[in-house]
């Protein structure tokens, strides 16, 4: 028993040590915005894609190509615009000539890669968001009536502009819960900006190593799996995602004043998976309370649908998920 425990004590240690490479050369490139890296990190180790919103300029895009560039992974960036077609993303079969004979072969989209960056993704038609639907679920792509797998390890990693509405198409509801994690990217600090300026008008261009390929993620993401999550720590996440569902047994009056739709099982398994990392990252292969409701947030938020007396009154789904943290005690009655 003590060799097992000293087993999973030394893969804790590693995950970490691993995790920190990662995060250190992450690092010399984006400067602040720890909550929003972690984010991403935790999104790619529990083998989810990711959704950050923010203003122009605040270093989203930047954050995934780091990420990219840090990771031994093939990349591809979209960039959605109005007039982006599906086949723009997936590919489309055109006739090939050889040795005097057409034929018809598929030439693979950019969606064919490892780390997809779907840039303002919120202005593409919802035809062409639909083509990635397939995809992010269950990792492949049916195109002329085959099925083509993607490698492994696979993210889509979208950005999108909350404040500029002209002209884009909000995502629906069934791709946002496809996102394990939504982010929201906010503001650099006045030290934040002056290492900013620093770093990024001196001449000087810092080039981040790749620290880690795609077998190694993998075998994290397998690793963050077996991770013990006791029945009391389970049920404290079911209870906390039932609490989303409005007129539901365990809502809140929140919940019930201001929420139309709650959170679909996916937000659990989120929960449950993201919580592992945390606990990875404290050195435990245990789940605490707290892993819980650290992540809580990103992984719920846009889970979410308010109701119309919430916009009116200018209600954000963070504060119904914090009030919601609160009212939901650690243990059951």
């Amino acid at each position: 028993m003590s060799t097992l425990a000293d087993s999973m004590q030394q893969q804790a240690e590693e995950f970490q040590q691993r995790y920190a490479a990662v995060r250190e050369q992450i690092g010399r490139v984006i400067v602040g915005h720890d909550d929003i890296v972690h984010g991403v990190l935790t999104s790619m180790l529990i083998g989810g894609h990711c959704l950050l919103e923010g203003v122009p300029g605040l270093g989203k895009t930047m954050l995934v190509r780091t990420l990219a560039e840090t990771l031994d992974l093939q990349f591809s960036r979209i960039q959605f615009t109005p007039d982006l077609m599906p086949a723009d993303i997936l590919g489309t079969n055109m006739i090939v000539e050889r040795d005097g004979q057409k034929n018809f072969e598929f030439q693979r989209g950019p969606i064919f890669t490892q780390i997809l960056l779907a840039d303002e993704i919120n202005r593409a038609t919802p035809k062409t968001q639909s083509a990635l639907l397939e995809t992010m679920q269950e990792g492949t792509v049916t195109a002329g009536g085959t099925r083509y797998t993607m490698d492994k390890p696979y993210f889509v990693l979208a950005t999108q502009n909350p404040i500029e509405q002209e002209g884009t198409y909000p995502l629906p509801e069934a791709q946002l819960d496809r996102f394990m994690f939504k982010l929201v990217v906010g503001y650099s600090s006045r030290e934040q900006l002056a290492t900013i300026i620093a770093r990024t008008t001196s001449g000087e261009t810092v080039q981040p190593t790749k620290v880690m390929d795609g077998a190694e993620i993998v075998r994290w993401q397998h690793l963050v799996r077996e991770v013990i999550l006791a029945s009391h720590v389970q049920d404290y996440i079911v209870r906390l995602v039932l609490a989303t569902h409005p007129d539901g047994p365990l809502a809140t009056p929140i919940t019930n004043q201001y929420v139309r739709w709650g959170s679909s099982p996916r937000g659990a398994q989120t929960l449950a998976l993201a919580a592992k990392v945390r606990a990875l990252l404290g050195g435990r292969f245990n789940v605490s309370f707290e892993d819980v409701r650290r992540v809580y947030l990103p992984a719920m938020r846009h889970r979410v649908l308010l109701n119309f007396e919430a916009q009116a009154e200018g209600i954000e789904p963070d504060r119904v998920l914090l009030e919601i943290l609160e009212k939901v005690a650690e243990k059951a009655d």
